[in-house]
């Protein structure tokens, strides 16, 4: 791709004002302008490795928009989102290899092309019927010839309890599947057990000199890395996705865990003065109150 002198085609740095409206070919003159020689310090020197981060969060920040249930706040985390793909496709343009042009070619052409219920002889008139078409014609754009290359695909970079789910559902497609719930709420205790064998066989290991201490934890690790993989299945299978259940509960911790210390300091107590059993009944109460509040 020839791009020549890029910043020649750019608008004059006084063209750029505050108004009720924009065009995309506006926000990307921005974008191209705070990378240009007359440009912003921090835009200039960044990179697709140092942006890297900046993808992940403000995706996560988008995230958060839809729990939050604002639309403003949305259409905000929307417009973050936004500027990492153009400031990508800006890197991309000045380096002689794509465009934000070919960006949106790109997923044009993917959307008419997996979409063969609409746009071609394929028929789909449920949403897992929709999904294994899109499965199958990405299997044959990407020339996988087996579904191990379809597991392998599936993105290393993601939190590993949404990678692990894509993995498994992944796996399902050709049937490698337990039939129902039951399987891997079994297997979640069968795990269980062999955490606890684990850790009593590597004790031993390691007081007989026969382990060391770092081995002993890395077999730990990997009894602990099954059962998470299990309870990610059962959750799969009770149609829970497992990241989102996590940071759920996560922020129901922090909120029960806020609540405990604002009612020991009513009492003229911190935690750090409590033992756990005191804790927990103040735990115990804040659970009820939740209860209560639910039900008022």
């Amino acid at each position: 791709m020839t791009t020549g002198n890029w910043q020649d085609r750019l608008p004059p740095a006084n063209s750029f004002k505050l108004k009720d409206h924009y065009s995309i070919q506006e926000f990307i003159d921005i974008m191209a302008f705070l990378r240009s020689d007359q440009g912003c310090p921090w835009d200039k020197v960044q990179t697709h490795t140092s942006l890297r981060k900046n993808l992940i969060e403000e995706a996560y920040e988008a995230i958060d928009a839809i729990d939050s249930g604002d639309p403003d706040r949305l259409c905000d985390e929307l417009g973050d989102v936004l500027m990492q793909v153009v400031l990508h496709a800006q890197l991309a343009m000045e380096d002689g290899k794509f465009n934000f042009d070919d960006v949106v070619t790109t997923i044009s052409r993917k959307m008419i092309s997996r979409h063969t219920h609409i746009f071609g002889d394929d028929h789909a008139e449920t949403p897992d019927q929709v999904i294994n078409t899109w499965e199958k014609n990405k299997l044959k754009e990407k020339g996988f010839q087996n579904q191990s290359q379809v597991l392998a695909d599936v993105p290393l970079s993601l939190p590993a309890l949404q990678r692990s789910y894509k993995v498994q559902q992944k796996a399902s497609q050709v049937g490698f599947d337990w039939d129902d719930a039951s399987g891997p709420r079994d297997k979640i205790s069968e795990e269980l057990m062999e955490i606890e064998l684990e850790l009593h066989t590597t004790h031993q290991a390691v007081q007989d000199g026969l382990l060391t201490p770092e081995n002993a934890d890395l077999q730990v690790a990997a009894e602990m890395g099954d059962l998470l993989f299990a309870v990610v299945n059962y959750a799969r299978h009770l149609k829970v996705q497992p990241e989102m259940a996590l940071n759920k509960t996560t922020d129901k911790f922090i909120r029960r865990f806020a609540r405990v210390e604002e009612m020991a300091s009513l009492h003229g107590q911190t935690l750090e003065d409590m033992d756990l059993a005191a804790m927990d009944l103040l735990w115990e109460q804040v659970k009820l109150e939740e209860k209560r509040g639910v039900q008022a």
